[in-house]
This record gives structure tokens, C-alpha cells and sequence, in this order.
């Protein structure tokens, strides 16, 4: 946001300069982001003076020169001058550009006026024609002043060059009642007020407003009072539409906004002078003189100002005439109804919206306009006649006219104030310093907010409705601290320090132990956007459209919807990675899949795996391989082993249209993850052509079962012992059966069973395959002898050929 630093002027007399005021105003939460230097004229006409000419001479030569002596009024001798204009002649008093004065061309490029020779005679300064000055476009000679201007007087005071300083504030959402130059000076009085400097506040005067006829009434009817609790208007008749006067232009130009016509220029004025929006409409175009606030059809064509036709919402409200709508109320204007030059007679208005319908409209609409930034933030709805009547006045000054009804007002219920209490014992415990009682009344005060009663625990206070932000006991507090100061509370030199205790099983612990962990196995942590297209849902049948949640205003089609599943978000980093050359690639990301069910709208954690392209870097040294399955099953069997779930899962059957090929790993009965190949299918959809691994944990039903009690055994003190069995076995058995039969026969001493070879081929009878199984056996108590090793050897071999029909090698 803007601030004219001499528009401010206006509110409050102040003879600070711009870097005092600035700190003053960042101290208050006003920050102030920069200062910027704004000239009504580029170059301001500095060391432009007015000059006497006194003689003038055909210059020797050349023709068409002239040489001159001119008087600066400085109290030197005069100077001598020469001039190429045919005008020019002795006792002019003329612009002067004197020596080390910088000019400026219609292009903004700067050129320097030095002292030198022309023909051979000396020059010290230029005489100006208009356009040299950039004070018009004629350049047929110089421009000649009026004869009683006195010599020296400086050219920006003669034709009225404004030379301002500009704060750039960077405002907060919550100070909707700082939007307005009056605003800003408000606080600024409250901070000069607590530095002991006791400033008057200059509000606008109104008290020349009165009714000249009474010859042009519109009616007005508020259909939707929510949507418009407040509609103020005037018709103003007899004005003259035309360029506003240059001190209104400077106003507007030095925050910004290119002057359009005097009328325009005046609501545009008092929206940022006092933060009130007002729309002017050309009388003569509101068709049955009525104007009706209220929502129209939904589908109804409207063009804007901008010529673009827009598609109203049910929910828009808008200002119509008795036949058609005129304005998007709070939002932009119609481009029918606008004021133009043929414009004589005009109907005013003054409104306090809703702020959430005029937000909702903004948005629906993509429009962001001065009017819709304030009034979908909360501006004083107690402000809306006195403005009007302001900005009538204002009119009348600058394109005449007459008031020619009275003022409408329609208010049937006024928004009060709030009434807050607040305990000296709270603003002690929140500032961290006892503040004097009468410092933090002066304060209030100087806010304007009223003490309505005073008590020893506390004030009963009375906030102005316009500070929407301070409707809570520690919203007065922090207005009591920005005030005050911040840089005034005392900081203690102890420091105390607290050690909470907390679980090692807190969801945050756990997922950087397996970030950790993961960024260790050569993973890149990902996060995708949670917003996605709606049209992922056709990929799986698993996911329903209907349980999408969809976003009300939409940045665009493809961002429409909160994603249901992570696949296709981790899928789009793929292809993107792939696009451009990187092929190895292996993601994991923490995020949540949200979901609109019958019971009501629901997130869930997860945390999802992706792999694709070869295990390792290129590399002389060793073979490249792809990276596969039972890689994949490996990274997921040492996560679940990290936080100690290895050994409780257990393999299930599972069914679900993304996998090529998958499982799934459960706890009991509830499913923890499901991991697999993706569906050519779907990697089809985005144009990614080599095998994509998937996995996807449910973080949020695997919390529970991460225990925070540590389990350990000691480390055995006597050998293990190994030994191998070659087994030819029929071949539709399977390694799973062997590992059950082998624990089932011997569940103490059997720690580990490996299967280290598997050979199909010649010298093997048909439908025979030979294992090759490593068997570890280990006594925790004590050292194994040969005829134990043996007896648990003879019974696994004779299981092993009753039950499976096996036989050694």
C-alpha cells in the first residue's frame, strides 16, 4: 500500500522528516518497506528560475541567434545567454535552465545544461520553450511569463511542480483500518501521542453539504440487507465531466493511479483518503430511476468495465437498475453504466458490504480491485455517509453541479461496537512488564477506543467498529504493546529453561528416523502438491469420484481436487525426472490423501515409496543391474525392521487395479502396506516407458503398532552350528513349505534357514528341482555336540522325505 507523505500532511501537522515518521510507523506494525521519491514533473524543475531579460542582439554569427543578457535574480552580475527562439526580446521574463540543470525528453532521457560556445560566443544556461521543460507540447518559441514574476523565483513554485515522498507499506491482512491515509494517520497519532508529542487528528469537514434541489430522485431498494447492511446515495446534476486539476492528478499519481476524469478521480480520492469505496453512475443510464441491490440468476451475461462479459453466480450480488444490472456491488463496475464525458448527471453511491460475499465474488471472478481489497476485509460501516458527503463536495468543487435529492440511507440495523474487558494481571502476564495503569489508559484512548468503566482487576473498554481485528482481550493487548513499544519492554538477563518429556514413539521422531534411514539407501525425500486433477480417478476403480474434495474457486482444472491417492502425484515426479534424462531414480514422501465419505471428510498419512531405472550408478567396476522386485521388498522389510515391526507382519493376499504385480503386509487382519509393480497401463498415462516400483504405508494405522518399550536378548556365549542338505524335491513344493516342516520339527535350536541354491536343469529327473538349504543351529545355554547336531539333522531329513517326499542329493 501508498502513502503520500503530504496527503498525510493533510491529517496531521507534523514537521518530521520522512526516516523519522517511517520508524515510527514500522513500530506501530505499519512496516514501512521503502520510501520513493515521487516529482509531478521528472526532474522537478530544480535550478529552473525565472530571468529578466534585459537586452537582446543579433548574434554575429549566425542568423538565427540571438544573444541576450538575462538577470537570475540571485544578486550576480547578469548572464549572457544565447537563444535560438524568433520571440525572444528584451524585458521578457522567461524560464531559465541554469547552468548544471538536468531537462528531461518526451523519452525520459536526462541532458545536462553546461556553460559553453555557440558560434564563438559563451552561453551560460538556456532560455525554455514549454515542451523543453515538459511543461506542454509547443515548441514554436519560448515561453514568456507574466511581466510582475519576480527574477529568481524558482519555476516549481511558479507552475506548482509537487515534489512528495512515498511509504511503501507493507500491510498486514488484519489492519483493515489502516487502508486509507486517514487510517494510517490515526495510528500514527496514537504512536506520537505515547512519545509525548500531543498532535490534533484533522478530519475532513462535511458541514457545507447541503440539498440544492430536489429535481432528481432515485429510488433505492436493498433486497439482501446481509449481503449489503449499508447503502448510502446522492445524484448530483449540472456537472461537467473533464480532466481533474492538477493537485488532485498529483494526489493520485504519487500512490500510483493514472487520473481518468474529475468524478472518477474524486471516488478514487476519497477511497484512499478515507477507505471508503464509492462507484458513481451515470443517472441518465439507470433505467425506471430506480437502482435494487441484489443477486440475479445465475448464468447472467455482464460486462465490466474491462469490456469483458462475465457469467454472474446466484451468489454475486449485484446493483441493478429496474431492468438490468449495472455493477458487480463492492467489486468492479459496469461497463454500461459508467461515467463518461457527455456525463451530466450522476447517482453516487456509499455501501458497506459483506466482506465474505464480496471476497467470494473477487475470487470467483479473478477480479482484485481497490474497492474489493477493503471491503472484503472490513471497512467502517459507520464512515459511509460522512464519506459520501465528502466525496459530493468534492465533485461539486472540481466539476460543479447541485445536490439534487437527499441522502438515502439505508441502515436498518446498525453494527455496533464490541465490548471487551481487559485484566491488568493478563496484560502484566503477556507483555512480560507491568505497564502504569494511566500509560495503558492514555493509550486506549489515544486509539480510540473508549474506557467504559475502570475497576482495580481490569477496564471495561468500547472498540470503534472499524477495528474488526480487536475483538478479544489479547487483541487489546497487542495493541497496547505496539503502541507502547516493543522496543521498550525490558528483557531479564536469567534464562529459565524447561525439559518436557515426551514419548520416542511421537510421530515426528519416527519419521525422521525413517527419513534418515531412507536418504541412507540413496532415496530423495519429495513433496507434491495435494491439490491434483479430478481426472486421476478414472485410473483405478478403487477410487470413487465421488469422495473427491473439490476446491470452490480453483487456481485451474488440473489443481481442482484434493488427491485421493499419492501414486499419480509421485508419477507426475517421475515423468518430469524422466523428461529430462534422469532415469535412476528412487522417491519417498511423507503426505495425506483426503477424502469425502458418507461419514464426512477424512485425511490419511502415508508414506509412499518409488522406485524405477537401474540399482546402482554406471560404473567399470561392477555390472549395471535394473532395479527389481525383491530389491524393492528389501527396502520395505528395513523399514518395518527399524521401528521393530519386521517379525509381526505377516504376507496377504490383495487385490487393487494399480499393481502389474504386488502384495500386501499386515498385522493380524489390518493391511500396513501394499507394495508392487505399476500397471503398464496407468505408466502409460504419463508417458513413462521402464518399470515403475510402488509402495504405499499406511503411516497412520502403522503408529499403533510401534511399541515404546526396547526389547533385547543378550549375545549368545556358545557357537552356532552350520549345516547343509541338498534336496531334490518335486516341483510344485515350495521354499515356504520346507521353512515351516524345518520349524515346525525343531523350534528351539533352529535359528536360521537359508535357501542358498536352486537348480532345474539336465541330469535331474522330470518335474525334480534341487534346494540347496543352509540350516543354523545354537544352543543359548550350551555348547552343541556332534550326536545333538546329528539327531536334529536325521529328524529334519526324515520330515522332510515323509511329508514332502524329498531325498538327499
Amino acid at each position: 500500500m501508498r502513502i503520500s507523505y503530504n496527503w498525510l500532511k493533510q491529517f496531521i501537522k507534523l514537521d518530521w522528516n520522512s526516516e523519522e515518521t517511517a520508524a515510527l510507523l514500522t513500530d506501530l506494525g505499519l512496516e514501512v518497506e521503502g520510501v520513493d521519491t515521487f516529482e509531478s514533473l521528472k526532474g522537478g524543475l530544480k535550478r529552473v528560475v525565472v530571468g529578466h531579460v534585459l537586452t537582446c542582439v543579433q548574434h554575429p554569427n549566425a542568423d538565427r541567434l540571438r544573444i541576450t543578457t538575462v538577470d537570475l535574480g540571485d544578486g550576480n552580475p547578469p548572464v549572457q545567454i544565447v537563444c535560438g527562439a524568433p520571440n525572444v526580446a528584451a524585458g521578457q521574463k522567461v524560464p531559465v535552465a541554469t547552468i548544471g540543470t538536468k531537462l528531461f525528453d518526451k523519452e525520459g532521457n536526462a541532458f545536462e545544461i553546461k556553460k559553453g560556445k555557440i558560434r564563438g560566443e559563451e552561453s551560460h544556461g538556456m532560455i525554455c520553450a514549454e515542451d523543453e521543460l515538459g511543461l506542454g507540447e509547443s515548441h514554436d518559441g519560448i515561453m514568456i511569463l507574466d511581466e510582475d514574476v519576480k527574477p529568481g523565483t524558482p519555476a516549481a513554485e511558479l507552475f506548482e511542480i509537487e515534489t512528495d515522498e512515498v511509504f511503501e507499506i507493507g500491510l498486514t491482512p488484519n489492519r483493515a483500518d489502516a487502508m486509507s491515509h486517514f487510517g494510517v494517520a490515526r495510528d500514527l497519532k496514537a504512536g506520537l501521542y505515547n512519545n509525548e508529542k500531543n498532535v490534533e487528528l484533522i478530519t475532513p469537514s462535511v458541514s457545507n453539504f447541503r440539498v440544492d434541489k430536489r429535481t432528481l430522485k432515485i429510488d433505492v431498494a436493498v433486497e439482501n440487507e446481509k449481503m449489503a447492511p449499508r447503502y448510502c446515495g446522492v445524484t448530483i446534476s449540472g456537472i461537467n465531466v473533464k480532466p481533474s486539476p492538477s493537485w488532485l492528478q498529483n494526489r493520485l499519481k504519487a500512490i500510483g493511479l493514472t487520473p481518468k476524469n474529475n468524478v472518477v478521480d474524486v471516488t478514487n480520492y476519497v477511497l484512499h483518503e478515507l477507505g471508503q469505496p464509492l462507484h458513481a453512475f451515470d443517472a441518465n443510464k439507470i433505467k425506471g430511476n430506480k437502482v435494487i441491490v441484489k443477486t440475479v440468476e445465475a448464468g447472467t451475461k455482464f460486462r465490466t468495465l474491462d469490456d469483458v462479459e462475465r457469467t454472474l453466480d446466484a451468489e454475486d450480488l449485484m446493483i441493478c437498475n429496474a431492468e438490468e444490472p449495472m455493477c458487480i456491488a463492492g467489486v468492479f463496475g459496469g461497463k454500461e453504466s459508467g461515467v463518461s464525458e457527455s456525463t451530466q448527471a450522476i447517482f453516487l453511491e456509499s455501501a458497506y458490504f459483506n466482506p465474505v460475499s464480496i471476497r467470494k465474488t473477487a475470487k470467483r471472478h479473478g477480479l482484485n480491485t481497490d474497492a474489493s481489497f477493503r471491503f472484503e476485509r472490513g471497512i467502517d460501516p459507520n464512515i459511509t455517509e460522512y464519506a459520501l458527503k465528502r466525496a459530493a463536495l468534492l465533485i461539486q468543487e472540481v466539476a460543479g453541479g447541485e445536490i439534487t435529492s437527499e441522502i438515502t440511507d439505508i441502515y436498518p440495523k446498525k453494527v455496533d461496537d464490541f465490548q471487551v474487558f481487559v485484566s491488568f494481571e493478563k496484560v502484566r502476564k503477556v507483555i512480560g512488564e507491568e505497564i502504569p495503569k494511566e500509560i495503558i489508559k492514555k493509550i486506549l484512548v489515544a486509539l480510540d477506543i473508549k474506557i467504559n468503566n475502570v475497576t482495580e482487576s481490569g477496564l471495561g473498554l468500547i472498540i470503534p467498529s472499524y477495528r474488526v481485528d480487536v475483538q478479544r482481550e489479547i487483541d487489546v493487548i497487542e495493541e497496547i504493546l505496539r503502541v507502547y513499544g516493543y522496543n521498550n519492554i525490558q528483557f531479564s538477563q536469567k534464562l529459565n529453561a524447561t525439559v518436557s518429556n515426551s514419548s520416542r514413539t511421537e510421530e515426528f521422531k519416527i519419521q525422521n528416523i525413517i527419513s534418515d534411514q531412507l536418504c541412507a539407501l540413496g532415496f530423495n525425500e519429495m513433496m507434491a502438491n495435494s491439490l491434483t486433477t479430478p481426472d486421476y480417478v478414472k485410473l483405478s476403480e478403487k477410487i470413487k469420484e465421488d469422495f473427491n474434495v473439490l476446491m470452490l474457486n480453483p487456481l485451474s482444472n488440473d489443481l481442482s481436487a484434493m488427491r485421493q491417492s499419492m501414486l499419480f502425484s509421485g508419477l507426475e515426479a517421475v515423468s518430469f525426472n524422466i523428461n529430462r534424462k534422469r532415469n535412476d531414480l528412487k522417491f519417498y514422501e511423507f503426505g495425506k490423501t483426503y477424502h469425502k465419505l458418507p461419514s464426512g471428510y477424512d485425511e490419511i498419512k502415508h508414506l509412499t515409496l518409488l522406485v524405477t531405472g537401474n540399482r546402482n550408478n554406471e560404473s567399470w567396476k561392477q555390472p549395471t543391474d535394473k532395479s527389481d522386485f525383491f530389491l524393492f521388498k528389501g527396502y520395505i522389510m528395513s523399514i518395518l525392521s527399524r521401528i521393530g515391526l519386521d517379525t509381526k507382519v505377516s504376507t496377504l493376499p490383495f487385490e487393487n487395479d494399480v499393481f502389474q504385480e504386488g502384495i500386501a503386509l499386515a498385522i493380524g487382519k489390518e493391511t500396513i502396506v501394499e507394495f508392487g509393480t505399476v500397471k503398464k497401463s496407468i505408466l502409460k498415462y504419463f508417458d513413462i516407458k521402464q518399470e515403475v516400483l510402488y509402495a504405499d504405508f499406511a503411516w497412520s494405522k502403522l503408529q499403533k503398532y510401534i511399541s515404546n518399550k526396547i526389547k533385547f536378548t543378550d549375545i549368545p556365549k556358545f557357537p552356532a552350528v552350520r549345516r547343509d542338505l541338498a534336496l531334490l524335491l518335486n516341483d510344485n513344493v515350495t521354499f515356504e513349505q520346507v521353512f515351516k516342516l524345518a520349524k515346525q520339527t525343531e523350534k528351539a535350536l533352529l535359528k536360521e534357514i537359508n535357501l542358498f541354491d536352486v537348480y532345474e536343469g539336465k541330469n535331474l529327473p522330470n518335474g525334480k528341482k534341487s534346494y540347496a538349504i543352509s540350516f543354523i543351529i545354537q544352543d543359548d545355554n550350551k555348547t552343541l555336540k556332534d550326536k545333538d547336531i546329528e539327531k536334529i539333522m536325521t529328524k529334519l531329513q526324515t520330515n522332510f522325505e515323509k511329508e514332502l517326499g524329498a531325498s538327499l542329493r
